[in-house]
């Protein structure tokens, strides 16, 4: 799916910097909005506190341990959200516990991948990801 709108939700700038050059090195053209958490994630995604909503289909790439709303807190507000229940999530964290991971699926999330080292552990996630949004069908409206 060449058309889907990416949004990435992340803290860290390294973690923000390793995604957008596998999204160049992978040769990704799909539009990448940036969140630092989850509040701002809902700014973008409602179009609220002066942002302009980012446009459907959308895929979120979600981090989980972020400040002020992190990323479990994020899935509750978003999947209770009827304009937004149904955005697909790919969560990528450092967390290899079993509870995040739980506790993720529990909220819906098409995947979970560990980020264990910035660099080829990107490429190879983003990568996995684009084969994902490329072969699957989206709706436009949610």
């Amino acid at each position: 799916m060449s058309s889907a709108n990416i949004l990435l939700v992340e803290d860290d700038e390294l973690d923000v910097k390793a995604v957008k050059r596998a999204f160049r090195d992978l040769k990704i053209a799909n539009p990448l909005f940036e969140a630092r958490d989850g509040i701002e994630a809902l700014d973008l995604l409602r179009g609220t506190n002066g942002q302009t909503a980012i446009p459907n289909p959308r895929i979120i790439l979600l981090d989980l341990n972020m400040p002020r709303m992190g990323g479990l807190e994020f899935l509750d507000e978003i999947r209770k959200d009827p304009k937004l229940h149904s955005c697909v999530v790919f969560v990528m964290t450092t967390s290899a516990a079993e509870e995040d991971r739980v506790k993720a699926y529990d909220r819906n999330v098409a995947g979970y991948v560990l980020k264990h080292s910035p660099g080829r552990s990107f490429l190879d996630a983003v990568s996995m990801l684009e084969h994902y949004w490329r072969i699957v069908e989206l709706p436009e409206k949610t």
